[in-house]
Parts: structure tokens; sequence; C-alpha cells
């Protein structure tokens, strides 16, 4: 059985990483979609609104090998408790590929046998993040076709709130 791990903040959770996350669930088994809280941001959602968006998505799609939780701590380490031996990641730009390189040259020097997956991003979510719906929709610019519809109104009503 191949188990992948596709980990982020999924702050919020958007049409491109659903792109990814789909390319993932056609490739593995079983993947893991594994809400981080990363110290560095200041997340709009909670881990678990996070994980119930991510959640309705997956039942919506119908993305029956997809699972979805949090995890702390070393993501090599989330991998292993999972039975995961690929990381999955998406990449937009060559920006993308710079910091994913690094990201995986530590990952496969505390995990020699983990392995990296990388999606290209449809071109047609190639200029999307998180950040960008965030900025959109506090200024009150329609999220629609950004973010998977079954969480458009919540995501929408939170940004505008901010």
């Amino acid at each position: 059985m191949t188990i992948g791990v596709y980990p982020g903040s999924f702050d919020p959770f958007t049409v491109g990483h659903l792109d990814v996350l789909a390319n993932a669930a056609d490739l593995f088994d079983v993947v893991y979609v594994a809400v981080l809280h990363n110290s560095q941001k200041q997340p709009t959602f909670t881990k678990e609104e996070r994980v119930q968006m991510i959640e309705n998505v997956i039942r919506t799609e119908g993305l029956s090998n997809v699972r979805c939780g949090t995890f702390d701590g070393l993501l090599v380490n989330y991998a292993k408790a999972v039975g995961a031996t690929h990381i999955v990641r998406g990449l937009r730009a060559t920006s993308d590929f710079e910091y994913e390189f690094q990201i995986d040259a530590v990952n496969r020097h505390l995990s020699q046998e983990l392995r990296t997956v990388y999606f290209m991003a449809s071109p047609a979510h190639s200029f999307l993040s998180s950040s960008n719906v965030k900025e959109i929709g506090a200024w009150g610019g329609s999220i629609q076709g950004l973010v998977p519809q079954v969480n458009e109104d919540i995501i929408s009503e939170r940004l505008t709130r901010k």
C-alpha cells in the first residue's frame, strides 16, 4: 500500500490545493492531508476549522482514500506514524521550487526513505495562494472559483469580518 502525506497550513484550502490533492488521490492508495500549525503565520481559521473545511471537500468530491488530521512537530515523524513513504507537494512557479528543494533536502536528511512527489499547478491555478484568497476576501472581492464551493460562504464570511 502506498501512502502519501500532503502537509500544509491550508488557511484556507483553495481549489489549487484541491487540484494537487485530487492528483495525489489518483496516485496513492491513501493520502493524509496534514494540517499544521505554522508558528510564522497568524492563521485566520483554527486547525479544527481547517480540518472541518477539508473534510467537507473530501466528502463533496468523493475522495474516499483521503484522510485529514493535524500535527505538530516534524513532518517526517508524522509521516512515519501514518506509514507514509511519500510527501505530496504542489509547485506553482520557480520560486516554489527553490523553497521546496530546501525542504526536501532537510526531510531527506532526517529520513532517507521518505520521498517527495511534486504536482505542477494547472495553469488556471498557478497564481493562486491562500494569501491571495485572504487579501481578496478582506477587501470584499469575490472568492468564487478560488476556494471549493462547499466552503465558500464560511470563508467569505470570516474574511469580510476581519
